[in-house]
């Protein structure tokens, strides 16, 4: 049965406008999303298939966009919809840091790192560009890898430092593990960064690796 043969209380859509949204299952959240189904099967059909297979919501909002365009029901539109929707809710309930704010508060910048970088399942690494007053210029993810590393080239952080006339610069990257003790390669980059960094009159003030829930600061462990 189509879903505009249902009762007006068991459609979605219908349902959210007359209970509001808190009323509705995960299934009947994305199902809205994907507005239509294929031959024979509801977009509910299909959100309680996606959700039954990769778990729950969390896990299907980061299966990899090639895995998710090519399952029944979904494609690019689809995904970028779902994609879209996952990153309006980040931005409404994560911690936002406007430009021109003053980061010298380590906790709240690294519960910002946190909320930018945490939930990404492979590592990323992160620079918050800051002027000669700690100002925040721009928050940039420079690099993307695989769940166990990130290149890392010091002379793109270079180039985007001076871009933006930064004069201070705090370093960020992700461990997918939620482990966030630093490896031997993670000091070994930090050192080539500050180096490289130094030459241009641009300072680091911190390195923080963000875990799951607990985060690493370099500057706090005096590695820096």
């Amino acid at each position: 049965m189509s879903i505009i043969n249902w009762p007006v209380e068991d459609r979605p859509t219908e349902k959210l406008l007359h209970k509001g949204e808190q009323a509705l299952t995960d299934a009947e959240l994305v199902a809205i999303m994907l507005k239509t189904g294929t031959r024979g099967k509801t977009a509910l059909d299909i959100a309680k298939e996606l959700l039954m297979e990769h778990g729950n919501l969390k896990k299907l909002l980061h299966v990899p966009h090639q895995t998710l365009i090519h399952q029944p029901g979904i494609g690019h539109a689809k995904y970028v919809t779902l994609k879209a929707a996952m990153e309006i809710g980040k931005r409404c309930i994560h911690m936002q840091i406007p430009t021109g704010s003053v980061l010298n508060n380590s906790r709240m910048t690294q519960q910002y790192l946190a909320d930018r970088l945490r939930d990404f399942t492979n590592e990323v690494f992160a620079c918050l560009f800051m002027d000669n007053h700690l100002r925040l210029i721009r928050f940039e993810i420079l690099f993307y890898g695989t769940i166990h590393s990130a290149a890392i080239y010091p002379r793109e952080i270079v180039k985007r430092g001076l871009a933006h006339n930064a004069s201070y610069i705090i370093l960020a990257h992700n461990h997918p593990s939620g482990i966030p003790m630093p490896s031997h390669a993670d000091k070994e980059v930090t050192v080539l960064i500050k180096q490289a960094l130094h030459l241009i009159d641009i300072e680091v003030v911190d390195h923080i690796i963000v875990g799951n829930p607990t985060h690493f600061s370099f500057a706090e462990a005096g590695l820096l």
